[in-house]
């Protein structure tokens, strides 16, 4: 069970508890040319209390790169879609 993690200014302040902190970057930007995935970075995140913050940040800064949140560039591109068609 994940714990419960809030922060309550608008700051980046939330990236410092990211399971992802301190590992290479590289991780996070597979490239499936190369035959890399992005296993190993879905499994940071899915351990992550900050996933959901995560995403959210990646959603509303347009991240079009890397894993960010549990998500893939073309799974967070899906969400965006999909919000659009509901607004």
């Amino acid at each position: 069970m994940q714990k419960q993690v809030t922060f309550t200014n608008g700051s980046l302040a939330w990236k410092q508890a990211g399971a992802c902190r301190g590992l290479d970057a590289a991780i996070f930007h597979p490239d499936p040319t190369k035959g890399q995935s992005a296993s190993q970075a879905l499994a940071v995140c899915g351990e992550c209390v900050i996933q959901k913050k995560c995403l959210d940040f990646a959603l509303s800064a347009r991240e079009d790169v890397g894993v960010w949140g549990g998500t893939t560039e073309r799974e967070r591109r899906r969400i965006r879609r999909q919000r659009r068609q509901l607004s």
